[in-house]
C-alpha cells in the first residue's frame, strides 16, 4: 500500500499535467461531450458497464453504450445515467457484422468513442472493427479486444492498415500481452531499468510509426506519440484485478469528449485512474481492491488534480 499518495513528487508530476478543462457556470451537458462507447457480449456486460460509468464520473456529459441487443438489459440497469443502443448480435451474443450500418449512423453525432470492452472474438468481429475505425473522425480509444482484432491483421497489414486513412486521434491501450500481439514480438520485461528502457524504445517506435498514442500499460506505465514520452508514478499491484483497464478506458473517453487532444489525455487519465487507485488501495488494502472501488475514488483524483490546475 502507498503512504507517500501526495509526496512531493507526485505534486511535482501533477504540475507538469495538462490542466482539467475548466467548467462555466452557463456550461450544460452537451458542453462536456458526447462518448459512444462500443463493446460488450453475453457473458462480458461489466466490461462496457464499467467503461461507461466511469466516463460518467470523469465528467463526460452524455454517455451513450452500444451494445448487442442480448445484453442490453444487463448493461442498461448498471447506471441508469448512460444511454443504450441496442445493436444486432450473432447466436453466441457477441456483435454481428450487420451492427456496422448502425454503428455508422451514430458515430458522426458524438464528440468521442471508446471501443473494445467485453467485446469478445469473432471473424465477424475482426473485420467490423476495423471497418468502423476507418471511418471514425473524432478521437477514438481502442482497448481490449478491438486491439486483439488488430493484432489479428498482422504486423505488415496492421502498419497498411494505420496508413491508410488519418490515425492522429487513435488512443491504443495494450498490456503486455497484447502489444505483442500487435507487434508480433515479445514485450520486454519491466523487471530491470534497461528492461524499462527496452519497452519505452519499442513503444516509441511503434507510437511513432503508425502516428497514433500508446499507452503500454504496467508498472510505471508509458504513454508517448512516437515523440514525447511521459511514464506514470501513480498506480499499484491492487489494481491488477478484473475491469481496472476498463475503468480507464472510460476515464480517457471522458476527457477527449471534454476537449483534451489525444496525447493530453493519456498522460492526465492514466495518472487520474492510477491515483484513485492509490486512493482505493490506501483506503481498503491493495487486496480489496475493485474496478468499482476504482470509479468510487474518480472523484477525490479528479479534485486532488484540479488543486494544481
Amino acid at each position: 500500500m502507498r503512504n507517500d499518495i501526495l509526496s512531493s513528487y507526485y505534486i511535482d508530476y501533477l504540475r507538469l499535467l495538462p490542466a482539467l478543462p475548466k467548467r462555466s457556470r452557463t456550461s450544460h451537458k452537451g458542453t462536456f461531450g458526447t462518448v459512444l462507447g462500443v463493446g460488450g457480449s453475453r457473458g462480458m456486460a461489466g466490461a462496457v458497464a464499467l467503461a461507461g460509468r466511469s466516463g460518467l464520473i470523469s465528467g463526460a456529459g452524455l454517455v451513450r453504450l452500444a451494445v448487442p441487443d442480448p445484453i442490453l438489459e444487463t448493461v442498461a440497469g448498471f447506471c441508469p445515467e448512460f444511454t443504450t443502443l441496442p445493436c444486432p448480435a450473432d447466436e453466441q451474443g457477441r456483435f454481428s457484422q450487420v451492427a456496422l450500418e448502425l454503428l455508422l449512423d451514430h458515430i458522426d453525432s458524438v464528440t468521442a468513442i471508446f471501443l473494445g470492452p467485453g467485446l469478445g472474438r469473432s471473424d465477424k468481429i475482426d473485420s467490423l472493427i476495423p471497418l468502423l475505425l476507418r471511418h471514425i473522425h473524432c478521437p477514438v480509444v481502442v482497448d481490449a479486444d478491438a486491439i486483439n482484432t488488430l493484432a489479428s491483421l498482422g504486423a505488415e497489414q496492421l502498419a497498411r492498415f494505420f496508413q491508410s486513412f488519418d490515425n492522429r486521434n487513435i488512443i491504443l491501450t495494450p498490456h503486455s500481452g497484447e502489444f505483442a500481439r500487435l507487434r508480433g514480438q515479445p514485450t520486454p520485461n519491466e523487471d530491470s531499468k534497461e528492461s524499462q528502457a527496452e519497452r519505452i524504445a519499442v513503444a516509441q517506435d511503434f507510437a511513432g510509426r503508425h502516428g497514433i498514442v500508446l499507452i503500454l500499460k504496467g508498472h510505471e506505465t508509458i504513454i508517448t506519440n512516437g515523440e514525447i514520452i511521459a511514464l506514470n508514478p501513480t498506480g499499484n499491484p491492487g489494481m491488477a484485478t478484473g475491469g481496472s483497464g476498463d475503468v480507464l478506458t472510460g476515464i480517457l473517453a471522458a476527457l477527449l469528449a471534454q476537449g483534451l487532444v489525444p496525447l493530453d489525455a493519456a498522460r492526465l487519465g492514466v495518472f487520474l485512474h492510477g491515483l484513485a487507485g492509490d486512493f482505493a488501495a490506501n483506503r481498503l488494502g491493495e487486496e480489496s481492491v475493485t474496478a468499482t472501488s476504482i470509479i468510487k475514488f474518480i472523484p477525490k483524483a479528479l479534485r486532488t488534480v484540479r488543486k494544481f490546475s
